[in-house]
């Protein structure tokens, strides 16, 4: 995948990532769940869309409250870790651009996406969005970001990938509410928003696998690269971090009301 606004240009396939994504990317806390219930998505028997589902993390971890999931995303590596992990669970996957998408009109009650709308171009996948959504339905967009300003370990461990991909523009991150494109006022109206700070637990291990499964490593490197990644970062994190910590992050989400 290439997009010109994302790391000056420069290629990148989460597919590449896939087995530590699957492993190491699945650290939403309670808190980000039921915020994102409280705004009223993913209520029982609905039918939710979940865009760059990458290995179904939203679908699986919202499967408990009864509303049904389809899951898409670029990545046919992801769509399959996503299969495995969903093993017994009555989850829909689909490989498929989210621009690109078939399903017929006013056929979901509800759709997400988790840490990927800045992917997308605005211009052809909110319409595509309004027209598979019922007259009621809502969208919600997701982020969740660590504050490397704010957190030691996540300032130190950015700056170590900003030595391997300078390229990257993944990092600086401040709080900010989700930015939403001009286009988004044609389909949508903002119907809610939320802002707030989570405390995502970690050990050594883990947050290093969370950081090769980022953009800027696991998914543009080389293999050799990323070896030499993980075992600089491992020193680095013995260096400043003990065994468990927590690294701070903030959640963004805004819904969106489908215009009549």
């Amino acid at each position: 995948m290439q997009n010109e606004r994302i790391d000056a240009g420069r290629s990148f396939d989460w597919g590449k990532a896939s087995a530590d994504y699957a492993k190491y990317r699945d650290i939403y806390p309670p808190r980000f769940y039921q915020e994102l219930l409280n705004l009223g998505l993913c209520k029982k028997g609905d039918r939710v869309l979940d865009l760059g589902t990458g290995t179904g993390v939203l679908p699986r971890n919202l499967y408990h409250t009864g509303a049904h999931f389809v899951g898409t995303d670029l990545s046919e590596n992801q769509i399959r870790e996503a299969k495995r992990l969903s093993a017994g669970m009555d989850i829909d996957y689909v490989a498929s651009a989210a621009e690109d998408l078939s399903f017929v009109d006013e056929s979901f009650d509800g759709v997400t996406a988790c840490q990927c709308f800045f992917y997308f171009d605005p211009a052809a996948v909110l319409p595509n969005i309004a027209r598979m959504l019922k007259p009621d339905g809502r969208f919600a967009i997701l982020y969740m970001g660590w504050l490397p300003y704010e957190d030691l370990v996540a300032g130190e461990s950015e700056a170590l990938v900003l030595q391997y991909n300078p390229d990257w523009n993944g990092g600086g991150e401040t709080r900010h509410p989700i930015v939403l494109p001009e286009e988004t006022e044609r389909y949508f109206t903002v119907e809610n928003t939320a802002l707030f700070d989570l405390r995502v637990p970690f050990t050594r291990e883990s947050w290093n696998g969370r950081m090769k499964a980022c953009r800027g490593i696991g998914a543009s490197l080389t293999e050799n690269q990323v070896a030499r990644f993980d075992q600089e970062h491992m020193a680095l994190l013995a260096g400043i971090a003990p065994e468990q910590f927590d690294v701070l992050h903030y959640a963004a989400m805004t819904v969106l009301k489908k215009k009549p």
